[in-house]
């Protein structure tokens, strides 16, 4: 059976109600005989007439009476469908500020649940090594590494600095007296642990100069890496030990990914804190009290 063409719908309907095919032109911003031209169109696709021309005006024959009856209710739906979507108010678009290793290795596997829990609300991830908190705008969010006492009494703690050596499934016979470690670089005084704090924390003594080496440099087959995203890569493909933030390589164990290789060690007033910019609305509190949860979750 063919379908109808239904492109003279809003003709139609125009004029049946306004009895008149001027009048239906003038609201549909037409000319008459485009109109008269639709009408046709609809009489053919049924078979049958569907208005009684008059001197002056039309009328609707019994089948266009029907048709009438059906198509009004529908594209009177459609308007005002039509009217709240284009009136409805913009989506709402919230910056979260990071660093790289939280936006890829904790912030991306968990943000599906964000994006169904609030779906009319857009999340932009702004990551960069480093924050400035003085650049956040009104209604912005950041997630920050750092010292409680250096970021100030606003500062919500999201994730305490908890670290553990890792490495590869395959490489978990390696001693960590000797074992190639790989190392975080950084061109600022590092406010995380490094190797050398690691063992000084389990009362394990080793020759670290790979610590205080010259950006690139590395003793003893060790490797050096700017971004913390490059040491969890090589730690997964057997390159050597690396320092495991709790929360950041916790999806990686679980997956059998990576395994312990070492003690675990906690920094005190240290790890992931949330800073806000001023004036947050009700759609940034959504995101604030996401972050707690799941940082919650991870914490428990």
């Amino acid at each position: 059976m063919r379908s109808v063409d239904l492109g003279w719908i809003r003709a139609f309907t125009e004029v049946g109600r306004h009895g008149s095919l001027s009048r239906a032109a003038d609201a549909l911003s037409i000319t008459q005989p485009a109109v008269s031209y639709q009408i046709r169109r609809a009489e053919a696709e049924f078979g049958t007439a569907l208005l009684h021309r008059l001197h002056r005006g039309v009328t609707l024959t019994e089948a266009g009476q029907q048709l009438f009856d059906i198509l009004s209710r529908d594209v009177e739906q459609v308007d005002r469908l039509a009217a709240r979507l284009r009136h409805s108010p913009a989506k709402t678009t919230l910056r979260l500020f990071t660093d790289y290793a939280f936006s890829a290795l904790w912030l991306i596997p968990r943000i599906q649940g964000f994006r169904q829990a609030w779906p009319d609300l857009d999340l932009q991830i702004i990551a960069t090594q480093r924050t400035d908190p003085a650049q956040l705008q009104p209604g912005d969010l950041a997630v920050v590494f750092g010292v409680a006492a250096d970021l100030g009494r606003d500062a919500v703690p999201l994730l305490p600095e908890v670290v553990v050596p890792v490495c590869a499934p395959g490489r978990r016979d390696l001693a960590l007296a000797q074992a190639p470690l790989i190392h975080l670089d950084s061109s600022y005084p590092a406010p995380w642990f490094i190797w050398s704090d690691y063992f000084a924390e389990i009362g394990q003594v080793r020759d670290l100069r790979a610590d205080r080496a010259p950006h690139g440099a590395a003793d003893g087959g060790d490797l050096r890496f700017n971004t913390y995203t490059l040491v969890v890569d090589a730690a997964v493909a057997g390159q050597g030990v690396a320092l495991g933030w709790r929360g950041l390589v916790d999806g990686l164990m679980q997956r059998g990914m990576l395994v312990s290789a070492g003690p675990q060690v906690t920094a005190r007033d240290r790890g992931y804190y949330m800073l806000r910019g001023r004036s947050g609305g009700a759609a940034t509190e959504c995101l604030e009290h996401w972050l707690l949860a799941e940082c919650a979750a991870v914490t428990r």
